[in-house]
């Protein structure tokens, strides 16, 4: 199989990562909750990773708290910065973990930059609606559908400017392009740890620049005689038991990072992007690239986007279709109707990818 779906879960893992993880379900307890050894080797486990995050994204690590996924991290930012009924400014490439928790609390939303890789127009409709007067911001780092990555430093200034507290979805960006707690100043950035961290499914990061309000209540193993979550991070946003197998296998995957360098993985993915538009539009397709461009690209077929990537499957080549839990994006772009298929290369991007990829593709078309 072709894997070329890394926008849903990077896929397949480096061998470290595996590793990792068989090491602790034959280590490890339970953290924080006992002296023995392997309490204590799980409670080493979690610590080694939580310092590499912090290392990572540029934080303390205290400020890293473990999420189940980006969409938990997501929804503990909105529950402590939105109230019910507040004005809330969104890009107008948002995923449903974003707006489907806004939508809920019933907030005022306002969407500002609908044109794709056009940073002018992106700030300039954002800085307006924090002039309008603005409770909070939550945007995302890069469009899952388009690989559009937004202005999010430049983002982030005229939010400390307007003094509007805000949350940077970095669930398509974490583990490619810098991101940085420290210089974006932002109250939290959520991300997941299987997509670009190379990590299992389950597990996910929040890193917190203030103290959150918890969505779970339960055991911390600290302050037990307290009947509210503890005051301070990252106990207050982990109630219950941490996934300590996924969270061995997150800090074997950050570290795989920390030794290739996330610039070189993203330099080693543009060119396959680079190559993969040129190939696309060869074929007569409409491609939707431009500067500002992750490793992700999206293109209408010439029939319908399910039955191409269906027909691609068929051929070997795992792909995404339909609408790829962001209506908004498809809205913004033109596609709500059609949908598109989307290609998100990985880590492990090369040559003959394009080149299985692009042979799929002629054979569909004869």
């Amino acid at each position: 199989m072709i894997y070329l779906d890394n926008g849903a879960t990077s896929f397949h893992k480096p061998a470290v990562v595996r590793q990792a993880m068989l090491r602790a379900m034959d280590r490890c307890a339970n953290p924080g909750r006992g002296g023995y050894p392997a309490a204590m080797a799980a409670a080493e486990t979690v610590f080694r990773c939580r310092e590499r995050a912090a290392d990572f994204f540029e934080c303390e690590s205290q400020q890293v708290v473990f999420t189940s996924n980006c969409t938990h991290g997501l929804n503990i930012a909105v529950e402590t910065l939105v109230k019910p009924g507040a004005r809330v400014v969104i890009s107008g490439f948002e995923h449903n973990a974003v707006t489907r928790p806004l939508h809920t609390r019933k907030a005022r939303i306002r969407v500002a930059g609908r044109r794709l890789f056009d940073w002018e127009n992106t700030l300039e409709e954002f800085e307006d609606g924090l002039k309008a007067g603005a409770d909070a911001a939550v945007f995302t780092h890069v469009s899952n559908v388009f690989g559009y990555i937004l202005p999010v430093e430049e983002m982030a200034a005229l939010c400390r400017q307007y003094g509007v507290p805000f949350v940077v979805d970095a669930a398509q960006s974490a583990g490619t392009l810098p991101v940085s707690l420290k210089k974006l100043g932002a109250d939290f950035i959520a991300m997941p740890g299987h997509k670009g961290l190379l990590g299992p499914q389950g597990t996910g990061i929040l890193l917190c620049n203030r103290l959150p309000e918890p969505l779970m209540w339960g055991g911390t193993g600290s302050e037990s005689e307290n009947q509210d979550m503890p005051d301070f991070l990252p106990d207050r946003a982990e109630a219950g038991t941490l996934n300590v197998v996924g969270i061995a296998g997150l800090g074997a995957g950050i570290g795989y990072l920390q030794h290739k360098g996330i610039e070189n993985i993203y330099r080693r993915e543009h060119q396959a992007l680079l190559r993969c538009i040129k190939d696309l539009q060869k074929r007569g397709l409409r491609v939707f690239s431009g500067d500002h461009q992750s490793a992700t690209i999206s293109f209408v077929s010439n029939g319908d986007c399910e039955k191409t990537a269906q027909l691609l499957a068929e051929s070997g080549i795992a792909v995404r279709a339909g609408l790829h839990c962001a209506p908004l994006a498809h809205e913004s772009a033109g596609t709500l109707e059609t949908g598109t298929v989307r290609i998100s290369f990985g880590h492990d991007a090369n040559p003959g990818q394009n080149e299985a990829l692009y042979r799929a593709i002629a054979k569909i078309a004869g």
